[in-house]
């Protein structure tokens, strides 16, 4: 491994955020041996304080905050951009007429480390595939397996420190992840293709992109996950998503091993930890996956009964008077939200609470197993709630904690509180993450009670 990688560099960090993987990579690259790191972002000191303490001591990183200089992206070795950058960003544009080369750091943590890589990407379920996989592998090695991507608070270029030649790292990777490594011309060793739905599309219709231009521009980054493994990768999908690579990429012909996977791979009398039908196929992804890197059956369903879940997804986090509480705050479309309602309804009996910042995305599934399975609707506040309040007859509150006294005061004994937004947090929350950590704490008030 590049242990000197970065040495003596003149290195750009392009968005350093509040989750903490922006802090972190500005951090390696400091700790690396780079001559200058400045750390970029539209955001102001003030409102990043909190990453921004985290990076004091370190003489070699330069802060330009509140703003983007043009200057800071010419006569430099190297741009890290930060996921969701847009595209057509001037001063991207700056940086490859400049000649900087471009990078994203779960692609540039792959290309210095050269650890075979099992990635997952999907519109849903490669949260749970991710940490089935990790899981897995972790419980029938013993070892510490890496994990990385879009994983909250973890930064790519910090796994370089743990990372060895007997490594393996499993990384949940979304669309802007993905486009690092296209620009890369790498893909994961082994890469799983959940399933691809609508979504983001208040990104990709930028520059006035048609739905259909967008949803092409949405799946190119997408299958940036498969398209250029060698002939020793293997590919996993779903037949769905085989019928978007036959329409977004027709001139395709897979040189690696190509699986197409379903539910029927498990056993009928499987047992998991996570509700619902589209959970089952997750652990058909996962599967096909830890078949590929060597496990075998026995190994593989001994790991998936020990999984407890992921957080945020279909989470049982409580029983108050005889009411089930989920957290299923990390679904954040329609589509997700309704597949939640139908993975723990049992008849009519789920309270929902929802709403959020609008993305723009088709609401008929949502509505649709609204009116089916659920009794009553508790909204939060935002532009996606302003969509579907008068369809769903929902209450609007102003805050989680109303939410949750309001739901709780409408379910009975053996119906189900679901939590899971539908929309993006942006608004109420600075981010999904505070707005999941919120609702545990407050269900953890109303238990302690």
């Amino acid at each position: 491994m590049k242990t000197d990688y970065f040495k003596n560099k003149r290195v750009t960090v392009m968005g350093l955020g509040l989750l903490g993987r922006g802090v972190g990579d500005a951090r390696y690259l400091a700790e690396a041996g780079a001559a200058e790191v400045i750390v970029t972002d539209l955001k102001t000191e003030a409102e990043l304080s909190a990453s921004v303490e985290q990076l004091r001591d370190l003489s070699n990183i330069v802060l330009h905050l509140g703003g983007h200089q043009e200057e800071d992206f010419k006569n430099r070795d190297l741009v890290l951009v930060a996921a969701g950058v847009p595209l057509d960003s001037p001063y991207l544009e700056i940086a490859r007429t400049s000649g900087v080369p471009l990078a994203q750091s779960a692609a540039l943590f792959a290309q210095i480390s050269q650890v075979p890589i099992i990635g997952i990407t999907g519109t849903r379920g490669k949260s749970t595939v991710t940490h089935l996989i990790h899981h897995v592998l972790t419980y029938v090695t013993g070892e510490d397996v890496l994990l990385g991507g879009n994983v909250r608070g973890r930064s790519n270029l910090q796994l370089l420190k743990d990372a060895h030649d007997d490594s393996i790292c499993v990384m949940e990777l979304d669309s802007w992840q993905l486009q690092g490594f296209g620009w890369a011309g790498i893909s994961p060793t082994v890469a799983v293709f959940t399933n691809f739905m609508e979504d983001h599309l208040n990104y990709y219709t930028r520059g006035g992109k048609t739905y259909e231009e967008a949803m092409l521009a949405y799946f190119n980054d997408k299958s940036q996950i498969f398209q250029h493994q060698e002939d020793s990768g293997v590919f996993i999908t779903t037949p769905e998503v085989y019928e978007w690579i036959k329409r977004g990429l027709p001139e395709f012909e897979p040189k690696q091993e190509f699986v197409l996977a379903d539910a029927s791979v498990l056993p009928e009398d499987m047992l998991l930890a996570m509700p619902g039908e589209h959970n089952r196929l997750n652990a058909a992804l996962a599967y096909e996956a830890l078949l590929a890197v060597g496990l075998n059956e026995d190994e593989i369903f001994d790991g998936f009964a020990t999984f407890p879940g992921v957080p945020g997804r279909l989470q049982l986090v409580g029983d108050i008077n005889g009411v089930r509480i989920y957290n299923d705050n990390n679904a954040t479309t329609p589509t997700a939200t309704a597949a939640g309602i139908k993975a723990v309804a049992q008849g009519k009996n789920v309270v929902l609470i929802m709403g959020g910042a609008d993305k723009g995305l088709d609401l008929m599934p949502l509505e649709e197993a609204i009116a089916e399975q659920v009794k009553a609707v508790v909204l939060l506040a935002g532009t996606g709630t302003d969509r579907i309040k008068e369809q769903c007859a929902g209450e609007v509150v102003s805050t989680l904690e109303e939410a949750i006294k309001l739901a709780l005061s409408k379910a009975e004994r053996g119906d189900v509180v679901l939590f899971s937004p539908a929309f993006a947090s942006f608004g109420m929350f600075n981010n999904e993450y505070e707005r999941n950590d919120l609702f545990m704490k407050l269900i953890g008030e109303y238990e302690a009670e």
